[in-house]
């Protein structure tokens, strides 16, 4: 399979309590889903007919044979997660309680085998020359996989900046024929790292090496300084970014490129689970991209896949079909 996007990152096995709104202590049951950011991303570009891979590890155990059998099941190639041997694959615990930000419990101790990635676990020619290359801020909290995703990252650059004047100019995104785009995910979770200036000064050093951002209020302030959508989307833009998206919640998407700007409003669900909402957000994206859509269009999409993904329970597994968002918009 001659794969259009290969995200990087955070790969396990979330457990989903059957009994909504309850404090962890009085679940009884748990329901078993594929999960991680990176995957999910995978998953639900997948969804929409993206012919997709994760590069990742996993743990020599039950689950991480679970994790290759889920990912094939969802379309997925399982042909770039390797194996940690003396790692066991993450697992994540969730509270539904509340519903549209569920507390997590990570077990990814003493190491997540997915920060264990060297360069020896990179397949070099596909991540330099492949349509579209995901990663996320979680990637470079820890070594030796923050030394390896910022080679990629510079292998990327030189790439793009070898061919950038046969592919577009610079204040434009690519088209499809010419699809080629670097994606850093924002995706700061502050139990992954000593601090906040910690993780500023490693996400914000991805900003340099990438042509599309996305994250939300929280994770931009990390990033470049501010929660401010309009100056944080400046910022991003000074760094080279060519097109910045940031997720303000019940006020919609800031969308900005060199050339323009626009809020992309909100769609209204009942949420049922906000994870994994921001994946299929994600997800779209991707296809969007490779589609060679307008920003704008690329936005609305993404919006109303991320509003199906919360209207459902679960990650992965909620990925939304093309069918399903456009019956949405």
């Amino acid at each position: 399979m001659t794969i259009e996007a290969l995200t990087v990152g955070r790969v396990g096995v979330d457990l989903y309590p059957e009994q909504s709104g309850v404090p962890l202590a009085e679940v009884a049951t748990f329901a078993k889903s594929l999960g991680g950011t990176a995957t999910n991303v995978a998953v639900a570009a997948a969804r929409l007919g993206r012919r997709t891979g994760v590069l990742t590890k996993v743990g020599a155990d039950g689950f991480g044979d679970y994790v290759r059998h889920a990912l094939t099941g969802f379309g997925v190639t399982p042909e770039h997660v390797g194996t940690s041997p003396d790692l066991r694959t993450p697992v994540v615990f969730c509270e539904l309680n509340p519903p549209a930000d569920p507390p997590l419990l990570f077990y990814r101790s003493p190491l997540a085998p997915d920060l264990t990635l060297t360069e020896a676990d990179v397949p070099w020619d596909l991540v330099r020359d492949v349509p579209l290359l995901w990663v996320t801020g979680t990637g470079v909290s820890s070594e030796p996989a923050r030394a390896t995703q910022r080679k990629m990252l510079e292998v990327r650059r030189q790439r793009e900046r070898t061919t950038e004047a046969a592919f577009h100019p610079a204040e434009a995104l690519p088209s499809a024929e010419g699809a080629f785009h670097t994606v850093v995910d924002l995706d700061y979770r502050p139990m992954f790292w000593p601090d906040a200036e910690a993780a500023r000064a490693e996400i914000g050093w991805m900003l340099d090496h990438v042509s599309v951002a996305v994250g939300n209020r929280a994770e931009v302030e990390v990033a470049v300084g501010t929660a401010d959508p309009d100056e944080a989307a400046d910022r991003m833009l000074t760094r080279g970014v060519r097109l910045a998206l940031v997720k303000k919640g019940a006020e919609g998407v800031l969308v900005a490129t060199p050339g323009g700007r626009w809020t992309v409003p909100p769609r209204r669900v009942e949420v049922v689970c906000g994870l994994g909402a921001g994946d299929g957000f994600g997800g779209a994206l991707v296809h969007g991209l490779l589609s060679g859509w307008d920003p704008v269009r690329i936005a609305e999409y993404a919006n109303a896949a991320g509003a199906l993904v919360a209207s459902r329970l679960a990650c992965a597994d909620a990925m939304p079909t093309a069918d399903e968002i456009e019956e949405m918009l």
